[in-house]
């Protein structure tokens, strides 16, 4: 039966070189504050409104309060996507 041959082995994996490509960072410090600040605001929102018997903040809108402090807090969530 015939021997196998002995493979030599290449040498170490090398990528290949990347170009030196410009790359934009960003800065995004201000995600956070403007995260947290919609999410307190939304927050605030709601409970003024239930301490207040509804009628503050807008007690022309009633129980639509509710809605708008959850969209504050969703446009928290929203901003929250942009962080890195």
């Amino acid at each position: 039966m015939p021997k196998s041959r002995i493979r030599k082995k290449k040498d170490d994996y090398t990528p290949p070189s990347r170009q030196a490509t410009s790359v934009k960072l960003t800065n995004r410090s201000w995600v956070a504050p403007i995260m947290l600040a919609l999410f307190l605001v939304g927050l605030a929102w709601i409970v003024v409104f239930y301490v207040t018997d509804t009628t503050l903040p807008i007690e022309a809108i009633g129980n639509w309060n509710i809605v708008v402090g959850f969209g504050f807090i969703a446009a928290g969530f929203g901003v929250s996507t942009q962080w890195k």
